[in-house]
Order: C-alpha cells, then structure tokens, then sequence
C-alpha cells in the first residue's frame, strides 16, 4: 500500500457561479475517501466581471486582442479569483483541523480551444501557495495539450476508481453535466473511453441571463412552462450535425450558437434549447458508448449500460427527463440513475477529481490517456508550486 496523500480539489466550472471544494485522502492509485465537500459562491463583482470577458472572446483574434490589448483586465480578474480561493482555503484548513498536503487547483476557464493548443485558466498558483503555506498543484491541461491531446475531460481516471471502489456494474458510463457535459464510459473488459459529449448547462444558463433577471432555469421550471418549437429544434440539430467535427473530445461555450431560439419567449426558448442539449449529449454519448462497447461497428446497438450523472445539470428536471426520454432510442435500454442514487454527491465528483488529480501529479502518474483526450501517449500534468 502506498502512502495516503490528503489533498484539497478545488474547481470552478464553466458556468462561473463559484468553487466547488473537497478534500480526499487517496493512495492516487487504489482507493480515495472523501472528508469534506463545500460550495462556495463568487461574489456578484467576480460573477459579472468573468461573464463579461468570457462572452467577449469568441475566436483567436478576440483572444489574442484580450492579452494584448486587455490584458489588465484579465490580470485583475485573476487576482480576484485568487484571493477568493485563498480565502476560502484559509476557511477550510481553520475550521477543519485538517492537515492538506496539497492543493489542486483548476482556476476558472477564460479560453478552451485545443484546436489552437491552447487552454487558459485564470487562477495565481504561486499566490495560492504563498498565501496558505501550502503546496498547489495548477495547469492541469498545459502537459496534455503539448502531447496533442485536447486537454479536457481529465476527470475520467477518477471517474474511473470511483466505479470500481463502489463496485458498479459494467459496463457503466459516468455522465458529468456542468457548463460542458462529458462521459466516461467503461466496459466489461474495464476499457476506458471518455470525451466531452456537448453542452450541458451552458446555453440554458446563456439563455435565462439573456432574457430575464434569474441566472439559470432552477429545476427547469421555465422549460416545462414553455413549448418545444419542434421546427426550430430539428433545424438546428441538423445543421450542428451535419458541422460537428467527428472526433472532437473537447469543447467550450463558444462551440454552440444560440441565435435559432431569438425570435421565442423565454419560456418556449428555454424548453426548445433544453431539448437541443439533451439530444446531443445522448447522440454523442451514445455513439462513444458503442465505440466502447463495439470498436468494429460504432453505431451497433448496446442496450446495457448503466448511466450515472453528475453535475449541476441533474438537478434541472427537465433537462434529466429529456435525457431519460431520449437514451430509450432505438433498440436500447439504458438505465439512467442520478449518481446520489448510490450514495455519492454529485455536486462534488468533480471537486474530488481534481484533488485526486493534484496526488496522481505528485507522484508523476498519468491523468490523461489516448482514449480520454486523445493524447499521443499516457501522460501526468499540472506544475507543482512551493511557493513559501
């Protein structure tokens, strides 16, 4: 057995709300134990201001334009977001009595286009270390990315001990939806596959901040107030489908467009893009789970898996019942669960994952895979900070 590493996870999603915090002790290997979970939400000062800059860049020249321009701007922003987590972690490590190892540190996603190379999260890893006396782990993705893969999903290896300490049936698939939604889909010869599968909160989220004073549609009540524009929606749908490159692991706001719903009410917008995000996380989740399942034929029926869900996104009803609805497509019969059905918080799956990560980094174990990122090769990531 090897030596168990108490790490602090720390991460804030692309919807921009706040941090989700966990502290785990783990072997980074075998096994994991979860102390503590807690959500801490941004102030409305740092929710605006990372709203209007992450609206504001929409390709590689408005990026380039931000850092060289504005630069500033996203400097102060990173600062605040810094002294947020260390307020935070000095919060945690006080009233805790919690001895942390370390700290994984994610930071807030400002730019994510691994097609470019590049991924950028706002977050001062040396501040961090210098202001809790701790050691940090940060730049998760920079190691993936250099080895041609799309840096993102890096959940999955956690994803993957968590389904085999808690001992679920394969095959399984763990379907994570936040700002972005990804998958882990494991089978019955315990092969991993993973990848980002489409948006999950993001565009719903996009659209109530657009169209009213409410900052996300609370259990989707909106949506099931509203009518799906069936013409609208299937429009849509094919023109993403027919444009989504085949292969893409990794995604970000910007991938999706929402102007087919400008002309609807808020109510009929909110139900038709409900129904676009859940149709693509199925298609895409499905056609991974057959690649799984069937490397010979990926669009082979597979009417086994049990899928589990994590994230914000279980908690908007209609949303979940969308994707229940249409995971029964053709000759299947997935089971579809929300992961507290088996005793595990999915608020924090990720929180976790990146604490994991954080161990797994210490001690140069790899945190993506070819069939997770699309890396060349297996490889660890993040940069150890000792910054006191």
């Amino acid at each position: 057995m090897g030596k168990i590493y108490t790490a602090l996870g720390l991460m804030s999603g692309t919807s921009g709300d706040g941090v989700d915090a966990s502290i785990i002790k783990s072997d980074g290997s075998t096994k994991y134990e979860v102390i503590l979970d807690k959500y801490y939400k941004y102030t409305d000062e740092i929710y605006k201001e990372y709203t209007l800059l992450k609206n504001g860049i929409k390709d590689e020249a408005d990026y380039e334009r931000y850092f060289s321009q504005w630069e500033n701007s996203l400097l102060i922003l990173e600062a605040k977001i810094t002294l947020f987590h260390i307020d935070l972690v000095n919060e945690i490590i006080k009233n805790s009595k919690i001895n942390i190892d370390l700290i994984g540190f994610h930071g807030q996603t400002i730019w994510h286009k691994p097609e470019f190379g590049s991924s950028r999260q706002l977050g001062n890893g040396k501040l961090l270390s210098q202001s809790t006396k701790k050691n940090v782990i940060y730049d998760f993705r920079a190691n993936d990315l250099k080895n041609r893969g799309q840096g993102a999903p890096l959940a999955p290896i956690f994803h993957k001990l968590l389904v085999e300490q808690n001992k679920l049936d394969l095959p399984v698939t763990i379907l994570n939806i936040g700002g972005i939604s990804n998958i882990t889909s494991i089978n019955k010869r315990k092969e991993m596959i993973s990848s980002d599968v489409g948006p999950g909160n993001c565009l719903i989220d996009k659209w109530i901040r657009s169209k009213s004073y409410k900052s996300f549609d609370k259990d989707g009540l909106i949506a099931r107030s509203g009518k799906i524009n069936i013409t609208i929606l299937k429009n849509a749908l094919e023109n993403f489908y027919s444009n989504y490159i085949r292969g893409k692991r990794s995604y970000d706001i910007d991938d999706f467009d929402l102007s087919f719903i400008n002309d609807l009410s808020l109510e009929d917008g909110a139900a038709t893009i409900t129904a676009f995000t859940a149709d693509i996380i199925i298609t895409k989740m499905l056609i991974d789970i057959d690649r799984i399942d069937d490397p010979i034929d990926v669009y082979s029926p597979t009417p086994k898996d049990n899928i589990y869900i994590c994230g914000g996104g279980r908690k908007n009803k209609f949303l979940f019942e969308k994707i229940k609805e249409y995971s029964q497509r053709g000759n299947t019969e997935h089971q579809v669960h929300k992961i507290d059905e088996i005793g595990i918080n999915g608020d924090f799956v990720e929180s976790q994952a990146f604490a994991y990560l954080a161990i797994r980094s210490l001690l140069k174990l790899p945190i993506s895979f070819p069939d997770t990122t699309g890396c060349i090769k297996p490889c660890t990531g993040g940069v150890l900070v000792k910054n006191y």
